[in-house]
């Protein structure tokens, strides 16, 4: 069996980060944690956690550090992440959160943290034609729709824009990306654990850049991650 990991996926919004960790989880056999998928589920609960979280996504505004830290440092002890690794999607956004991983984390750290680089004008273009499913969180876009009408392919539910996926939304949180998460890269870059990988071309194209920056990080450390 393929060797496990521990990796964080960075990148703009509508860079691809939920289909490359997806097809990573499958490659190297580990849990896809998706503070995403964590809040999406949250608001269907309709737990405290969901509602403060649905008013936030709506206005294209991100959660605090304490109650991301809690969720994610809450899911990162189960047993299923803790025996092989785990793909990181959506946290840590800001450099705070980083530093509270890394300790959470300690003495382990992470392997690599691979930042998929695409310009803001296709990110642009992918949001807007996002479309995904109310109960399981499938992607679909315009050019990409479910079989029959807008339900999911996947569970049968129903398909539609997230309230945060409008132009004003996408607009702000690309802004909020640029002034605090960006710096990420420089945090992770100064650690050595930055893989940048560019992620135009198909997802499988993206995947195998992807699998090679890991794997090249993997050889330069003797065979296996720390």
């Amino acid at each position: 069996m393929t060797a496990g990991a521990r990796l964080v996926v960075l990148g703009k919004q509508g860079a691809g980060k939920g289909t490359q960790c997806l097809s990573l989880s499958h490659h190297y056999v580990v849990t896809h944690v998706s503070t995403g998928d964590m809040l999406r589920e949250a608001v269907k609960q309709g737990t405290s956690l969901g509602m403060k979280a649905k008013e936030l996504m709506g206005r294209g505004e991100l959660l605090g550090d304490d109650l991301i830290m809690e969720m994610v440092s809450t899911r990162l002890n189960e047993s299923d992440v803790k025996n092989r690794g785990f793909i990181l999607d959506g946290c840590p956004r800001t450099v705070s959160q980083a530093q509270r991983l890394a300790d959470f984390l300690s003495p382990v750290d992470l392997d690599l943290v691979i930042d998929i680089e695409v310009p803001t004008t296709q990110v642009l273009r992918r949001l807007a034609s996002r479309r995904v499913c109310v109960d399981c969180g499938a992607n679909y876009s315009l050019t990409n729709r479910p079989t029959i009408g807008w339900s999911c392919d996947v569970c049968g539910g129903e398909v539609i824009q997230r309230e945060d996926d409008t132009e004003e939304a996408i607009s702000k949180r690309l802004e909020i990306y640029e002034a605090q998460t960006a710096p990420l890269i420089d945090w992770y870059l100064d650690r050595g654990q930055l893989a940048s990988v560019t992620g135009t071309g198909s997802p499988e194209a993206v995947t195998k850049r992807i699998v090679r920056a890991i794997e090249d990080r993997r050889n330069r450390k003797g065979g296996r991650f720390s």
